[in-house]
């Protein structure tokens, strides 16, 4: 079958490689329908990650038909259609039991050097029961590319507006206009925010923002943004942030336009060697009231979205770091 495979920085290939094919009871194969390109994919194409000698197989954000299940599999037949959250998890173990799916135990993740990738022909899934999703509609719904965000993008912009504590009347900031960031606005608003700031710096997704709920736009960065954020929110700063990019600066950011009692949900892929030790530049009245969530997006987001729950629930199992 054919797949994408990433070399190297820059380095994007579309290759045979060996069929996916069921090796446990638990797992199901599924040929893809629709996938999806990350904004994570983008740090190992800058030269931010490692690769093996073959390369690394590329996708976690997909939808496809089972073809076939394993004999343990109970809640999945051939013919369903089904979405792919961007981890794999058994959906039993302790933390998946608390919503803490990308802690599993017995979980992984898509692509790389030892799974298949969500970008090619199929795959092979793990822990079938607890890693998909059925969807209720047929392959060419129209709904299919909204329902295709919900793999990565919606669910994870969605997962750090509640984990932020977005709610009514309080005021958004979104760290990042790429489509997490912009998918964090439509969540923001759905859940209430009064005020919404959306910074980033690209005018076609600044101009999609705006569409989707944004009501303030800050294009500069560093000090100058965050003096911005000050200005628009009467020098308090924002009750939620979302930060949705993953650089040091992002989260510098994020921590520095959080006002006191307030949180974030961080959402961005880290690069590790990036990242700021947890201090705010300025002086808070009271520094023991910031709140930084740590973000684990799990399937409880996507069940939310395909199955609304009450407006303005709070947020389960958060982990307060």
């Amino acid at each position: 079958m054919k797949a994408t495979v990433m070399h190297g920085p820059g380095d994007v290939r579309i290759e045979n490689v060996p069929d996916a094919t069921m090796m446990e009871p638990t797992d199901a194969l599924v040929v893809v329908t629709r996938a999806a390109i990350c904004g994570s994919d983008l740090w190992p194409y800058r030269g931010y990650g490692e690769f093996g000698e073959t390369g690394n197989r590329m996708g976690h954000e997909f939808i496809g038909i089972v073809e076939a299940v394993g004999a343990e599999v109970r809640t999945l037949k051939p013919g369903d259609l089904v979405a792919a959250p961007f981890a794999i998890s058994d959906g039993t173990c302790v933390f998946c039991r608390e919503g803490l799916h990308t802690s599993c135990v017995h979980g992984a993740w898509w692509g790389g050097t030892t799974q298949d990738g969500g970008q090619g022909e199929a795959v092979r899934v793990p822990y079938a029961d607890g890693t998909l999703f059925p969807l209720p509609v047929g392959r060419d719904d129209a709904l299919m590319p909204s329902l295709l965000t919900l793999t990565d993008v919606m669910a994870t912009g969605h997962h750090a507006a509640v984990t932020a504590r977005v709610g009514p009347g309080k005021i958004a900031a979104v760290v990042g206009d790429g489509a997490v960031g912009l998918c964090a606005v439509i969540a923001a608003k759905r859940l209430g925010a009064e005020q919404i700031i959306l910074m980033g710096r690209q005018p076609d997704r600044l101009a999609l923002g705006r569409a989707f709920g944004a009501t303030d736009v800050v294009t500069a960065r560093g000090d100058e943004a965050v003096e911005q954020v000050r200005q628009l929110t009467g020098g308090h700063g924002a009750h939620a942030v979302l930060e949705c990019v993953g650089s040091g600066l992002s989260m510098r950011t994020a921590l520095n336009v959080a006002r006191p009692g307030g949180a974030i949900g961080r959402v961005g892929v880290p690069i590790a060697q990036d990242q700021p030790r947890l201090r705010v530049r300025r002086p808070m009245r009271n520094p023991s009231r910031m709140k930084v969530v740590v973000v684990q997006v799990r399937h409880q987001a996507i069940v939310q979205l395909i199955r609304p729950q009450p407006d303005h629930a709070p947020p389960a199992q958060v982990r307060d770091a």
